[in-house]
């Protein structure tokens, strides 16, 4: 492990970031050296090795260890049974034994962010000029948009093509609303608030076997701990996406499994009822596509082919509409929106992972993803 740097006095951390990392040698260099270059640097760095069998380890002690790197502490922890939410809280244990308990006495600001991630150079100075804007707000959380060029043949250019107009379009439209949970790939926290969670329930992040989405689950307390949180379209994390449907669907879903777990647990609340709205409206979504499916295809095999006016005024409606909510990835996205087809296979994959996420929470026992 690095040595730890020593606070001389009173020094204060203007951003301490916590990087959990599990397994991510390929791209843990990415995710610090867009640290390293960042316009407003962190002052401190806490590397978190989670449960690693490959060399994250060693590659996160080569980082904290080379000339021009930010203060970097790698700390171990091998047995971790409490997934993603025990590293960030074994890295925020760390952090205020540094600063002698409370994390209020030395520290403004935490950023999360994940090793698969690489942050706009700009991330750290603009999430610190929004949260300076309103003393109410408890994080500013990243818009997430994917990584492109990593296709391999025409099937993974389409999967991977509709991850990017997903995130794309997420990231356009998610800091004009509720922001329903701060990002993984990049959260910006006042530590004061971080400290008022360990002040309630004495952790920040949910440590329990069936907490799948630990950044879901925060962003709830957050909000019922009196703290607003929003998201904000200039502050950038490119992050990693799934090459394989089957990866696709395991990660979505890990996650929207994991949503309806805490729903189920908390109930209708004024801070839950937005997400189980959302929920139903899926629902009612993929009864609307698979039931007007069902019935134009039987219609058509009795009757023949028939275009009748509200098939094409519901046509335009389906061309005209998904492209405008894409307009900030370009004209190509554009036009992928307008084709209709593209969009309507990756809905199907997407009524599956809903469905399929709902019948676990119900059905089964958590996952073991750690």
């Amino acid at each position: 492990m690095a040595p730890p740097p020593a606070p001389a006095g009173n020094h204060v951390y203007g951003t301490v970031v916590l990087v959990p990392a599990r397994n991510e040698e390929v791209g843990i260099f990415t995710a610090l050296d867009s640290l390293a270059g960042q316009t407003r640097r962190p002052d401190l760095i806490v590397i978190v090795v989670n449960n690693s069998t490959d060399r994250t380890m060693e590659y996160a002690q080569q980082f904290a260890t080379a000339p021009g790197s930010p203060p970097t502490v790698v700390l171990n922890l091998a047995n971790n049974p409490h997934k993603k939410a025990g590293a960030l809280n074994h890295g925020l244990r760390y952090l205020q034994g540094l600063v002698g308990g409370r994390l209020t006495n030395q520290v403004k600001h935490v950023l999360v962010m994940d090793a698969d991630t690489e942050l706009h150079p700009r991330f750290i100075e603009r999430a610190g000029h929004v949260i300076a804007s309103d003393p109410e707000l408890g994080g500013v959380s990243a818009a997430c948009l994917g990584r492109t060029g990593l296709w391999r043949n025409p099937w993974q250019r389409y999967l991977l093509g509709m991850q990017i107009i997903e995130y794309g379009r997420a990231a356009n439209s998610r800091y004009r609303h509720d922001v329903h949970t701060m990002s993984g790939a990049g959260s910006f926290y006042r530590a004061e608030a971080l400290q008022s969670l360990i002040d309630w329930r004495g952790e920040v992040f949910w440590e329990d076997h069936s907490n799948l989405v630990e950044d879901y689950e925060t962003t709830l307390a957050l909000k019922e701990s009196g703290w607003k949180v929003t998201a904000n379209q200039l502050c950038i994390a490119y992050t990693d996406l799934m090459p394989t449907l089957r990866e696709l669907i395991q990660q979505r879903e890990r996650w929207t499994r994991g949503t309806v777990d805490t729903l189920r647990g908390r109930g209708v609340t004024r801070f839950t009822w937005h997400s189980i709205a959302t929920l139903f409206l899926g629902l009612l979504g993929a009864a609307y596509l698979l039931g007007f499916s069902s019935v134009q295809a039987a219609e058509w095999a009795v009757s023949g082919f028939q275009f009748s006016w509200v098939l094409w005024v519901l046509t335009g409606f389906w061309m005209i509409y998904p492209a405008l909510r894409v307009t900030n990835l370009g004209w190509k996205a554009m036009l992928v929106e307008a084709a209709l087809v593209p969009e309507l296979v990756f809905n199907v994959v997407r009524v599956y992972w809903l469905l399929s996420s709902l019948v676990k929470s119900y059905m089964t026992r958590v996952s073991s993803w750690k």
